[in-house]
């Protein structure tokens, strides 16, 4: 048999959603293989402190400078794909996929090929403030895959952003905020939207399809399912 795909996993922004796609990973490979088969990863965990502030400053030209670093590292130390495990910073996913010669792979993609097999092309938004109001995730959708994206309000849009930082990222999950956020969703399937995108890796910490009528797709999940795939690919 041949030789599982190495996963570079650019990861801790934030820890709390990087450990999901560790964990699922390896679980999505041995499924597929059985036995005590698991997933090659290598991964570079950052510090998201001052990162963050780089972030909220709008220092887009340091965020890439550092990522690319991380990116090369990946890559030196013989990853085959990379996994940024972050919707937000795919903003530099062209920048990115400059400084390293292996591939990039998008999680916008990801969500989209989803969108497509279930023939939905509205959706929703859910993000941070930089993904839902940037435009380099909508345009993605948009020119590859012809999904049109709708954002909440700018009030919901602050909510929103506000809990991602100052909750899930460090791991708390409050009923009240879980509340919210099906509010929004319900504002969004209001808009002609027909499925909701957790465009936030540590959204689906909070909501899950349970939650809600309105179908819901977590960008983790279909991410960590391409990289499974990519690693499967190596395998004969």
């Amino acid at each position: 048999m041949a030789a599982l795909k190495t996963i570079g996993l650019l990861g801790g922004m934030s820890w709390e959603s990087s450990q999901i796609y560790y964990q699922q990973l390896n679980r999505l490979i041995n499924q597929h293989l059985g036995g005590l088969h698991s997933a090659p990863i290598i991964m570079i965990n950052v510090d998201f402190a001052p990162l963050e502030k780089l972030l909220v400053a709008g220092d887009w030209s340091a965020l890439e400078a550092q990522l690319s670093a991380h990116c090369q590292t990946l890559e030196q130390a013989g990853a085959d794909c990379l996994v940024l495990a972050t919707n937000t910073m795919h903003q530099l996913a062209d920048e990115l996929e400059q400084a390293i010669n292996i591939p990039l792979l998008h999680i916008a993609d990801s969500v989209g090929q989803v969108l497509q097999q279930k023939n939905i092309n509205k959706v929703g938004l859910l993000g941070t403030a930089f993904t839902m109001k940037g435009q380099f995730y909508r345009e993605r959708l948009a020119q590859k895959f012809a999904i049109e994206s709708v954002i909440p309000e700018e009030a919901e849009i602050i909510s929103t952003n506000d809990i991602i930082f100052n909750e899930l990222c460090h791991g708390k999950l409050l009923e009240a905020s879980k509340a919210h956020y099906l509010t929004v969703v319900e504002q969004l399937a209001s808009k002609g939207a027909q499925a909701v995108v957790l465009g936030c890796t540590e959204i689906g910490l909070l909501i899950q399809q349970a939650d809600t009528d309105t179908p819901l797709i977590d960008a983790t999940h279909t991410h960590i399912e391409a990289a499974a795939t990519f690693a499967l690919s190596g395998v004969s």
